[in-house]
């Protein structure tokens, strides 16, 4: 049975809905009210604040520290400075990706490292031999993402920091409420936004602060429904839905490469040994089966399928995440993810797995789409990622 978050007894006096999901041993709140629309809007145009707690989150150091950490994730975590968060993921020895997170560098050898699946295992069997400690802090540290385009002037006012001056993928330390926090400038909206990393005992006390110094920049607690809506229009994948783990994955298609799902730049194939790095080699000279790209799902077809029902078009106004086929020519060149009506775009878009030679931008494919209970199909077109992708985002100073 879940339990609550360091946030519960906040999250529970405003989830008017009642409606919430199993998130890694948790409750996390689904939506708020009995739509999201009020949420998604917050996220995109005010600000929004996210109880983002049940991210698994690792402490490592140790004097080897920096020699585990580029072990086992793709990217050189040598390049990265102390203060700075990288976004990364990690393979097995096929190159197929395990799981994918940030790492925010809080000294020389001292990391905080975020994942959506447990972890701990894993790095424990790659840590032998070296000089680190890897500590599960999760029940330890709670977090919030406040997101939106009025978050940073929300947060120039509650934390005692420097949050005008804060790059993107940057971490800065600070108070909140009085509570010594860290905050990073990152999220998961492809918006303007932040992440903050309290003492899970204090968590009450943050939020509060938040909500106080809120109103006047109309913040609103904003659910995983919404979420989902914003991550899909940044191009930003989620485990389990737009790709499986290695190591839940049944058959050899479920694995995918970062290559595959468009972490390819986050492999650094000129940096010291890592897990898999042969065999991203090879894949990197040969070039992946599959590539992830968007879809723009074409609404003249849509309506027409309506239209000769004798209903108005409808859309689900949450995200799905059951995939679907698409394809070219009569055969099935891949599947769309994820898909969602983007109320910001005005249009219908969708994450898709294609295989590569039906994946150049621009190229007139057909989706599956059910109507009635009738399967159809559907023009899109193929779109790269992302789709939303706002010059706030990584303006520096902040607004």
């Amino acid at each position: 049975m879940p339990i609550g978050t360091a946030f519960h007894d906040r999250t529970s006096r405003l989830c008017e809905s009642m409606n919430y999901r199993e998130w890694s041993g948790y409750y996390a709140v689904s939506v708020y009210e009995m739509h999201h629309e009020h949420e998604y809007n917050a996220i995109r145009n005010a600000s929004a604040l996210i109880d983002v707690s049940p991210l698994y989150k690792y402490l490592v150091s140790g004097r080897d520290a920096t020699k585990f950490v580029n072990r086992v994730i793709t990217r050189d975590i040598n390049k990265v400075k102390i203060g700075q968060v990288i976004y990364c993921c990690w393979c097995d020895e096929q190159g197929k990706v395990i799981d994918d997170g940030t790492i925010s560098r809080l000294d020389e050898n001292l990391y905080r490292w975020t994942a959506a699946d447990p972890s701990l295992r894993w790095f424990h069997e790659n840590a032998l031999g070296l000089d680190v400690a890897i500590e599960d802090i999760s029940e330890k540290v709670a977090a919030l993402a406040l997101q939106g385009p009025t978050s940073g002037r929300l947060l120039k006012q509650a934390a005692e920091a420097d949050i005008a001056n804060l790059k993107y993928f940057r971490l800065t330390h600070g108070k909140i409420g009085g509570i010594s926090v860290d905050i990073s400038r990152t999220g998961y909206t492809g918006d303007l936004g932040y992440e903050i990393w309290i003492p899970w005992n204090d968590a009450g006390r943050v939020w509060d602060a938040l909500v106080e110094n809120g109103r006047q920049f109309d913040l609103h607690p904003a659910g995983m429904v919404a979420l989902d809506v914003a991550r899909i229009e940044a191009g930003l994948i989620l485990i389990e839905v737009d790709y499986f783990s290695s190591k839940k994955a049944l058959i050899e298609s479920q694995k995918y490469s970062p290559y595959e799902i468009g972490l390819g730049k986050l492999v650094d194939l000129k940096k010291e040994h890592f897990i898999g790095r042969a065999a991203l080699e090879e894949e990197s000279r040969r070039g992946p089966k599959r590539l992830l790209m968007g879809l723009d799902v074409n609404w003249d077809d849509v309506e027409r399928l309506y239209d000769a029902i004798g209903l108005a078009p409808q859309v689900p106004s949450t995200a799905s995440r059951v995939p679907v086929p698409v394809y070219r020519g009569g055969l099935q060149i891949g599947k769309a993810t994820s898909t969602t009506w983007s109320p910001t775009l005005k249009r219908m878009i969708a994450l898709a797995s294609l295989h590569r030679e039906h994946a150049a931008p621009g190229t007139e494919l057909h989706m599956e789409l059910t109507v009635e209970a009738v399967r159809h199909k559907v023009r899109v077109t193929t779109h790269d990622l992302p789709f939303f992708n706002p010059p706030r985002k990584t303006a520096t100073p902040v607004g």
